[in-house]
């Protein structure tokens, strides 16, 4: 029998690049997993490490690939990100290039405009104010213009704040499910009050799997399905206090609160920028998908419920 195509994720020992290794199992057990120290997460995973701002290791890590995606996190620091991103990303679209490989790159929503921030989709106007923002859409921007030249078959596909069971590096994992757990008071950034929306990272890397299987799906960019419930902070803590049995605390650190307590936890600084996303109602809309193929996001409280679970 002939080997099935190699499905390759740089960045696969996060919360995407894990679900989305089990997901792919679906459509080919023909997997490589790439990072500084990768696991496997089937059977028959291949294994390479590789650093992504290394062009030789990433060249590597790509040959022989027919999909590569391209699911890392880097350190969560504006600074960071403005040099390494693009490093990182030039690697990747050089050495899908060489070997034509098709290139999934998992995005957030960060380089939108804030004014429209109520009513997130697919055509809403680029024009990031924040520093992560800017560097978010300069490499989106790397991709599409290689599609538009022809030179690279690729997607884009966009989430929410994700949350899921046992979700590392998660807002409202850290702030609110793990403490409700714990039996401490829920925290939040500058309001309680506005809705917010989070994407499912079971439903994130079922999508981006089955995305990626489709011909008429690529050289565009995807809105991952995403709970239309958008809770608000306090109905977030209200659900899951329902379920734990215990009263519905919440805990909202405002801008004088957020500065004093940065003082102790430096990554809090780095929120700052992204105030303009939680102290107004951020709603993200993933219609496309939904009316392209039926895929549907995890009702929120039957996702909250699993992360109890």
């Amino acid at each position: 029998m002939p080997t099935p195509p190699l499905h390759t994720i740089l960045g696969s020992t996060g919360n995407i690049g894990t679900a989305l290794a089990k997901d792919l199992t679906k459509y080919t057990d023909n997997i490589r997993l790439v990072s500084r120290n990768p696991s496997k997460i089937n059977p028959k995973d291949q294994l390479m490490k590789a650093d992504l701002l290394n062009p030789e290791e990433v060249d590597a890590a790509v040959a022989g690939s027919d999909t590569v995606y391209l699911v890392v996190g880097i350190t969560y620091k504006a600074k960071i990100w403005q040099e390494q991103w693009p490093i990182i990303m030039k690697n990747t679209i050089v050495a899908c290039k060489k070997h034509g490989a098709k290139l999934v790159f998992f995005d957030n929503m960060y380089c939108y405009d804030p004014n429209h921030v109520g009513n997130l989709t697919e055509n809403s106007p680029v024009n990031p104010q924040t520093q992560k923002g800017k560097v978010r859409a300069k490499i989106a921007q790397m991709i599409l213009d290689e599609i538009k030249s022809g030179k690279l078959t690729a997607m884009i596909v966009r989430a929410a704040d994700f949350y899921g069971p046992g979700a590392k590096l998660s807002v409202l994992n850290e702030s609110v499910i793990n403490r409700m757990k714990a039996g401490k008071t829920a925290q939040w950034l500058y309001a309680g009050d506005k809705k917010h929306s989070f994407t499912y990272i079971p439903d994130a890397a079922y999508a981006t799997a089955f995305l990626a299987q489709l011909e008429d799906a690529w050289n565009q960019v995807w809105h991952l399905p995403t709970s239309k419930a958008y809770p608000t902070g306090q109905e977030t803590v209200n659900i899951l206090a329902k379920h734990l049995g215990v009263k519905p605390r919440l805990q909202v650190l405002g801008p004088f609160m957020l500065n004093l307590v940065s003082l102790f936890i430096p990554v809090l600084k780095e929120v700052k920028e992204l105030r303009y996303q939680l102290d107004q109602d951020y709603c993200f809309d993933s219609i496309k998908i939904e009316k392209a193929y039926g895929l549907k996001p995890t009702n929120i409280e039957e996702g909250l419920k699993r992360c109890l679970e």
